[in-house]
């Protein structure tokens, strides 16, 4: 065997290492998963080589190849899209070209990204806007809101909630057609934190007369307290979402300090004067018994106080909507919590519902058995399809 046939055998090995990645029986086309991993893989790496260099920041770096995956906001036969701004926030509108003598729906998204990346722009978000539109005859409202690392907590939640409080005046109601008794409000993964944070704090503003009849939350990021919950020891290493690449979303939420994120990452960056929330997100006590699998609780390892004076935000209710008392749990209107079995965040949407359950409010929760973090992000997936018409077959019936 020759010289070059040796280096073209070591180049394939090599490269079926990389991109292989062992996957349960269960995942559908699990060689499509495979190729998604694999690109995103190679482009974290990208980032992080130049992060590293001292080229550019890991999530700029992220956000320009992510951008290419952006597209115009095209009109077609039956949907009328537009860009405007919504109280200074740029949002996309998406409303239906069909003629309706009655008020239409209305439905609020906010995309995924963790706090980082994305836009309403992108392709995955753009094609569930007109399939929302299409199936429930609604107008849709995507915005976007200013992400980190330039902006860090609360600017993300700021932005949602006045883009939300525009939306909810009765003259923008009023110009768009929309029945201020039918408008509800969804969001994935960060987006899904989003929407259930600006949820809790809009119940309790004078300011706003409009209140949402509904919300559904996607693989929703609900907590930064606790990062090892069962799902962050299953699915540690899973793609599309690896624990520490959460915990590196969760971290540049707050801060730029990489301190937090390695803190985050052991579970050591609790003060023992917050022990109290922790009853919040005790899954021992939260998860049913079938998501626990066996696992042993572990009491948490507090951290100084030096990393929550400096950067208390991560204990904020408004960026860990699970840390809400009861009271508040239970003003909150009709919901429904879509998690999925190979997500490191499974955990903090499954608590939410048990949480939201014995506060009284009326939660319809969806769990994918062959799910995984992200899927409703890239069409063409199978998985993409039924996450997709399960979501807009309750919005139907509930909204």
């Amino acid at each position: 065997m020759g010289k070059k046939s040796v280096l073209l055998l070591l180049l394939g090995v090599l490269g079926a290492y990389y991109v292989y990645t062992p996957l349960p029986d269960n995942i559908e086309e699990p060689w499509k998963l495979v190729l998604v991993n694999a690109v995103l893989k190679t482009v974290q790496n990208l980032a992080l080589f130049a992060e590293l260099l001292g080229i550019n920041h890991f999530m700029d770096t992220l956000m320009f190849c992510m951008s290419f995956q952006e597209v115009p906001p095209t009109s077609d036969e039956n949907v009328t899209v537009m860009e405007t701004t919504f109280n200074n926030v740029p949002v996309r509108v998406y409303i239906p070209n069909r003629k309706s003598q009655a008020l239409r729906r209305g439905l609020f998204y906010i995309h995924g990204g963790g706090m980082s990346l994305g836009s309403a722009a992108l392709v995955g978000y753009d094609e569930l806007s007109r399939q929302t539109v299409n199936s429930l005859d609604a107008v849709v409202v995507s915005t976007n809101y200013r992400l980190a690392p330039k902006y860090h907590f609360p600017t993300q939640f700021e932005d949602v909630y006045n883009s939300l409080k525009w939306f909810l005046r009765q003259d923008v109601l009023e110009k768009y057609g929309v029945d201020p008794k039918r408008i509800g409000i969804s969001g994935d993964s960060a987006g899904g934190n989003l929407a259930a944070a600006v949820t809790q704090k809009i119940i309790d503003d004078p300011d706003v007369k409009i209140k949402l009849k509904i919300q559904s939350l996607i693989y929703p990021a609900l907590q930064a307290l606790d990062m090892d919950l069962p799902s962050y020891r299953d699915n540690a290493l899973f793609p599309t979402l690896t624990k520490s690449l959460t915990v590196r979303f969760l971290s540049e939420y707050f801060t730029t300090d990489r301190s937090l994120e390695k803190a985050m990452l052991f579970n050591q960056h609790t003060p023992v004067e917050s022990a109290q929330l922790f009853k919040f997100v005790n899954w021992s006590s939260l998860l049913p018994e079938i998501f626990k699998k066996g696992h042993l609780y572990n009491s948490p390892t507090h951290g100084t106080s030096e990393l929550f004076k400096k950067y208390p935000g991560f204990l904020d209710v408004r960026a860990a909507p699970l840390l809400a008392d009861d009271n508040k749990l239970h003003s909150l209107p009709v919901t429904y919590v879509i998690t999925c079995q190979y997500d490191v965040l499974r955990d903090d949407g499954i608590m939410y519902v048990t949480r939201l359950q014995k506060a009284g409010v009326r939660v319809t929760h969806h769990h994918f058995e062959d799910g995984f973090h992200g899927a409703i992000s890239y069409p063409g997936l199978k998985i993409r399809d039924r996450i997709t018409n399960h979501y807009l077959s309750w919005l139907n019936e509930n909204l």
